[in-house]
């Protein structure tokens, strides 16, 4: 079939990869304009784009999917089908300027998670499994028809960044699964059951401060569901701390909420609303990430030390 795709970050570039070594054909690659980047603010190509200039694929990059021009190249181009990841919502003369319309695959067992960011808030209220959609694309955002979708189990040390790979190879087949059933008139949509709808707000980066006064299971979900970005924090004195991999425990001490009641070369126990969080990875302002082990050389505070709560 003729292929429109349309991705722009590294979630997007498996099944760019995938696709494009299929039986199919790409015959345009639509993505984000460069974006000055770095301390240089030179401008930097995104990761779909990279892999398209790899595969020697035609590519656009419009301001505004509304832009009369694009929308007539994609209508010229008499696309069977387009594919949509971690995109932007497209506009009806887009969707209907195919002629099987257009698919998306979605980081979540939709309708669960509607919304921007499906991976986080999985990760954020402790979930056990996810998985990913492949749908029809309707008007409305994430409401389609399913057609494919595949489930996986969540680790318990599993992050945000760990997942947000693991699910983009995981649909990258998927993809490809889809595409060949769709040519072959043998793809099944099943409509969404709206009952059992969920979303999943865009995260921002305020969500990352850490509430002491919370259980610690949900600061571990919080801190995993935000790593690497935006990430948890907390401070201790003045000193900004991000929180990016830990465990907990239900051990009880008398300590208020926020202070530390363990430390040693290895370990540092920090007392919550219920139980002890233990961080395993830490990292300092303008420092690199480090394992507790390692952070916990340069680091001076003691037990009965506070974070701010």
């Amino acid at each position: 079939m003729k292929i429109i795709y349309m991705g722009t970050p590294e979630f997007a570039v498996p099944g760019l990869k995938a696709i494009a070594e299929s039986g199919h054909s790409v015959t345009l690659v639509v993505t984000g304009p460069d974006k000055p980047a770095g301390r240089g603010r030179s401008l930097c190509e995104t990761p779909v784009k990279q892999l398209a200039l790899e595969l020697d694929l035609p590519i656009t990059q419009p301001e505004s999917l509304k832009d009369p021009g694009f929308i007539n190249q994609v209508r010229h181009l008499d696309a069977d089908i387009i594919v949509v990841v971690a995109f932007q919502i497209l506009p009806n003369e887009i969707i209907n300027a195919a002629r099987l319309g257009a698919i998306n695959l979605h980081a979540s067992l939709l309708p669960k998670y509607r919304g921007a960011a499906p991976i986080n808030w999985a990760l954020i209220n402790g979930d056990k499994q996810t998985g990913i959609t492949i749908f029809q694309i309707k008007p409305k955002v994430d409401t389609g028809d399913i057609i494919l979708q595949q489930t996986v189990e969540i680790a318990d040390q599993e992050t945000y960044g760990d997942l947000y790979t693991r699910l983009s190879r995981i649909g990258a087949p998927a993809l490809v699964t889809v595409l060949d059933r769709l040519e072959n008139g043998v793809a099944e949509a099943i409509p969404q059951d709206d009952s059992l709808v969920c979303k999943a707000p865009k995260i921002f980066p305020q969500m990352g401060e850490i509430n002491w006064s919370n259980s610690a299971e949900s600061i571990k979900n919080q801190i995993h569901g935000l790593s690497p970005v935006p990430g948890a924090y907390a401070f201790l004195g003045k000193k900004r701390i991000k929180f990016l991999k830990a465990r907990y425990s239900s051990e009880a001490f008398s300590e208020t909420p926020a202070t530390i009641v363990l430390r040693d070369n290895n370990r540092l126990g920090i007392q919550t609303g219920s139980g002890v969080l233990y961080p395993l990875e830490l990292q300092s302002e303008a420092k690199k990430a480090l394992p507790i082990h390692e952070f916990l050389r340069g680091f001076q505070a003691k037990i009965g030390d506070r974070f701010q709560s």
